[in-house]
C-alpha cells in the first residue's frame, strides 16, 4: 500500500515538474518572439462550452466504504443499505481525517445538477466518526455524499424503490 502511494506521489511530482518546465519554456518563447512576426489573434465563437464533472468520484454501487483523497483531509461514507423502499430510513456512517472533532457533518443530495443539503446533519464525535440517518422518498437512483467542513466524500448511490 505504501509503495503504491509513494509511486503515485513520485509520478505526480514528476508530471508537475515537467508541466512547469514546459509552461516556462512556452512563456519564455512567447516573450522572445517579436510582435511583428505573429498576427494579432482574434477571439472567435466556434464552439460551445459544455459543463463537465471533473474531480468527482464515481458512485459506489455496493454501499461499501469509500475514501476521498483531499489535501486538507478526507472523509469516508458507508451506507447501511444500497437499496431501500420509498420512505424507509438509511444510515450513513464513516470517519474523517484532517477534520476537527465537533465539525458539522451534512448529507448532500444531487438534485437538478446541484448538490443540495438535506435536513440530516450531526457533528464529528471523538475518534472523528459520525452517523447520519435520513428517510429517502424520491424513487429512483439517489446520488448522495457527506460533507464535513469543506471536505466531501465521494458519491454513494442508493436505489429507492
Amino acid at each position: 500500500m505504501n509503495s503504491t502511494l509513494r509511486s503515485r506521489c513520485a509520478k505526480a511530482i514528476g508530471a508537475g515538474a515537467l508541466s512547469i518546465t514546459l509552461l516556462s519554456a512556452g512563456t519564455a518563447g512567447a516573450f522572445a518572439a517579436s510582435p511583428s512576426a505573429a498576427p494579432n489573434p482574434k477571439p472567435s465563437m466556434t464552439g460551445t462550452a459544455k459543463p463537465s464533472m471533473t474531480g468527482t468520484a464515481k458512485p459506489n454501487k455496493t454501499g461499501g466504504a469509500i475514501h476521498s483523497p483531499m489535501a486538507n483531509g478526507s472523509i469516508t461514507a458507508r451506507v447501511s443499505k444500497a437499496q431501500v423502499k420509498a420512505g424507509q430510513s438509511v444510515t450513513f456512517t464513516g470517519r474523517a481525517k484532517g477534520v476537527k472533532v465537533g465539525t458539522k457533518v451534512v448529507l448532500l443530495r444531487m438534485h437538478n445538477g446541484k448538490w443540495t443539503a438535506l435536513k440530516s446533519s450531526t457533528v464529528l464525535k471523538n475518534g472523528s466518526s459520525y452517523s447520519l440517518t435520513t428517510k429517502l422518498s424520491n424513487k429512483g437512483k439517489e446520488q448522495l455524499r457527506v460533507m464535513a467542513g469543506k471536505v466531501v466524500s465521494p458519491t454513494v448511490l442508493v436505489t429507492v424503490k
